[in-house]
């Protein structure tokens, strides 16, 4: 048995293979068109889409430690030293406007969570996106100027998260971009479940030649193994990008959207309307607050206070809040909690800014058990759900992935001089599929449409691998 450290000549490859071929051919035929399918497929994802899972895997991982660069970066914006009675939010307003003018539309207040922190008022300015907002960091207590920042979603992420959020998700090229990050989550399911299935099947081939006494144990062969474990140790993980991935994609979202306000799944949210028999309204959680902004002159600087002690009697108890004004006549105030870690805590309530009645409320242990999914899952995607342990395990997957996608160039790699000393000719994807029974041949066309056509860029990219794998035998056969 060769070791890893041992050179290993093309003859010796090719007898292996010849003889571990040789000692296939006695499988049934299933198993092998099934093998030699999936192994097709697997191998197309890997080298074709791998360097998408690449760039997003190695994105995450960024993203994935923003928490801490921010408050390092950003210490003097988020923190202070002072300590006392904090001004109203009023004041604070006040003060911020002596750096944004009266030209800027108030959009929200964050007030500070908790001492030791700043407030955070959020303006919109003309030219800035749906997601934009400009933030004053105001010293609750002194009222003091601490920072002056963009900030972007409704999580308000700093600059330095927000541009590697933005490439994470698109490369900073727009909607064109952000097909990269659908197509390497439409495909990252397929090749975590293709890649089980081969491993499955050919650990049940490798038992076989090992009752026969022959060994195939090649660095390239060793190099599969590794492959194939360190997938079946990140596989649930794998699934978790691919499945909370898509739920933020352009073309696949849209239909996950349209699928979850079908059956009801959609995250509940307070009704604004003063009108009567206003009932809840749908909510995208993945949707930025639209910039609702309030003119300079319109004097609502005087109701936050009232609005978050009525909010507060309500039962809005956690520190971190947002205070929205109403973006047209007729509509009410809301106070939204926004901690998002464990445990989570969005509940929310729209006040009669005339009144201070509540005119709606929300609470999260009242959400369909679809809806808090889907919460939890975001927000432990981002690595917001469980803190630092979170953090940890989505940079750990993040890192098997990225060790799998260069095993998997490294056996392409090293397999090429094999091919070319044995010159196997490799069946196309639609010769193998020929193969298959009828009856399973049709469970496959039919599964195959049904997902291109949930997820387009998948059955896109799908055709171009046929398309390639088609010119590929092609050549072969001239």
């Amino acid at each position: 048995m060769l070791t890893d450290s041992t050179p290993v000549s093309n003859s010796q490859d090719a007898a292996n293979m010849a003889s571990a071929a040789g000692i296939a051919s006695h499988l049934p035929d299933g198993n092998r068109w099934a093998t030699a399918l999936l192994t097709r497929l697997h191998f197309y994802i890997g080298l074709l889409v791998g360097p998408f899972l690449f760039t997003a895997a190695l994105s995450g991982i960024l993203y994935a430690l923003t928490p801490q660069i921010e408050d390092r970066v950003y210490r003097h914006e988020l923190y202070t030293d002072s300590i006392g009675e904090p001004a109203s939010l009023q004041d604070q307003i006040a003060a911020a406007r002596l750096v944004t003018g009266h030209d800027a539309a108030l959009v929200a207040i964050r007030p500070a969570p908790e001492p030791g922190m700043t407030t955070r008022i959020l303006f919109s300015e003309q030219g800035m996106g749906p997601s934009d907002n400009r933030a004053i960091f105001i010293d609750p207590v002194t009222a003091e100027v601490r920072g002056d920042l963009g900030v972007y979603g409704t999580s308000g992420v700093l600059p330095i998260r927000a541009w590697i959020d933005v490439f994470h998700r698109g490369l900073h090229l727009g909607d064109v971009g952000r097909l990269y990050s659908e197509l390497a989550a439409s495909w990252l399911w397929v090749a975590a479940l293709g890649g089980l299935a081969v491993w499955i099947m050919k650990y049940r081939r490798e038992r076989l030649l090992r009752r026969t006494s022959l060994s195939v144990s090649t660095r390239r062969h060793r190099l599969r193994d590794w492959h194939g474990r360190l997938g079946l140790w990140i596989l649930i993980g794998v699934l978790f990008f691919s499945a909370t991935g898509l739920t933020w994609s352009q073309w696949a979202g849209g239909n996950i959207s349209v699928l979850r306000a079908h059956y009801g799944w959609g995250t509940p949210a307070v009704a604004t309307s003063l009108i009567p028999n206003s009932a809840h309204a749908a909510h995208d959680e993945h949707a930025h607050h639209s910039a609702v902004a309030v003119p300079a002159d319109s004097g609502v600087a005087t109701m936050f206070d009232p609005v978050l002690a009525a909010a507060r009697k309500a039962g809005i108890d956690a520190g971190k809040v947002e205070i929205r004004p109403p973006g047209k006549p007729d509509s009410a105030w809301t106070v939204t909690e926004i901690d998002r870690s464990w445990p989570t805590q969005v509940d929310a309530v729209s006040i009669d800014p005339r009144s201070m009645v509540i005119v709606d409320q929300i609470q999260f242990v009242d959400f369909p058990l679809a809806a808090k999914l889907t919460r939890w899952g975001i927000d432990a995607h981002m690595g917001a759900l469980f803190g630092l342990a979170n953090q940890l395990v989505l940079i750990v997957f993040a890192g098997g992935l990225l060790t799998m996608i260069v095993w998997g160039y490294a056996m392409w790699w090293r397999r090429q001089s094999s091919l070319v000393a044995l010159s196997l000719p490799h069946a196309g994807l639609l010769s193998l599929l020929r193969k298959a029974p009828k009856s399973t041949l049709m469970l496959i066309l039919v599964f195959t449409g049904l997902t291109g056509w949930f997820l387009p860029l998948l059955g896109l990219s799908l055709l171009l691998f046929l398309l390639i794998d088609g010119l590929r035998m092609a050549v072969a056969r001239h």
